[in-house]
């Protein structure tokens, strides 16, 4: 419930940044109107397609109970086991490790991993790995990361807009209900996009621990995922995966080796708080068995 709430405000706040900068620095009711058509069309767009943009950045192909047969069996399980119907499975022709679902709903969801996930991990690890993927599915936090990027998107969309009518000699209102104040309109025009970015990574960083605990639930082995995390993680580092930073709040674990951007910009919390946090539930479920 805490995370959720957190969530919930951060979105929130990322909502209420773009309404501010569009009425700021646009001009009055005209910048707000602008603002929210540009956030509805994103979002309608992100709402339908944001699966076939992320499967297609990463280059997964798809694959059938033949094709890999002991992967799909697990997902099945899995996904029957969560209540939700058996999603699409894909596999990403990459030897780096990771995995990533996406889609609207249960009902239009996709879990993809790579080919060095399936070769690196043993079999309840993976298992874990999956269960965290289904849980991102169930919660719908890949509809919280589709539109949390939009919004995100439409105001460095609105402040590179802004910039450049500064450049042109803009910077004005246009309706009279605000006057432009250059200094005001610059710092928002630098700062805004910064302070998107990181309620966007905020609201990542809240999602990951939810589904690890709902993976964690879900297996029934919390010290499985813990340890497929450690894995990935030490994975990374010796071998980052290329990935477009606007999908990278999708993959299980930070992509990227090395803390050079610090937490502040981390896509992820870190990978010895997630641990600690399943261990914690593996002391809470050992307690209710005795």
């Amino acid at each position: 419930m805490g995370n959720q709430l957190k969530t919930a405000v951060l979105l929130a706040a990322l909502s209420s940044l773009l309404i501010a900068i569009s009425y700021w620095i646009i001009g009055g009711s005209v910048g707000l109107i602008i603002g929210i058509g540009i956030a509805a069309i994103t979002n309608l767009v992100s709402w339908y397609q944001s699966d076939k943009i992320a499967l297609a950045a990463y280059g997964a192909q798809p694959v059938s109970p033949s094709d890999a047969p002991g992967l799909y069996s697990m997902v099945e399980r899995l996904s029957a086991r969560a209540n939700i119907p058996t999603p699409r499975v894909y596999i990403v022709p990459s030897s780096n490790a990771n995995a990533f679902a996406t889609g609207r709903d249960p009902e239009n969801a996709a879990v993809a991993v790579t080919e060095g996930i399936l070769h690196i991990l043993p079999e309840e690890e993976l298992e874990g790995v999956i269960a965290h993927e289904l849980t991102h599915i169930v919660n719908r936090d890949t509809l919280t990361q589709a539109v949390s990027a939009t919004i995100a998107g439409a105001i460095s969309f609105l402040a590179q807009m802004v910039s450049y009518s500064l450049w042109f000699g803009g910077g004005n209102s246009r309706d009279g209900d605000r006057g432009g104040n250059p200094l005001g309109i610059l710092l928002t025009v630098t700062l805004a996009p910064l302070a998107a970015s990181v309620i966007q990574l905020a609201i990542s960083r809240t999602r990951e621990f939810s589904a690890d605990a709902g993976a964690a639930k879900l297996t029934g082995n919390p010290r499985a995922l813990a340890k497929a995390l450690q894995r990935l993680d030490a994975t990374a580092r010796q071998m980052p995966m290329e990935a477009n930073p606007a999908f990278e709040p999708l993959l299980i674990i930070n992509p990227f080796s090395g803390n050079f951007m610090g937490n502040l910009f981390r896509t992820h919390p870190s990978t010895e708080a997630r641990v600690e946090a399943l261990l914690k539930i593996e002391q809470q479920f050992a307690s209710t068995v005795y």
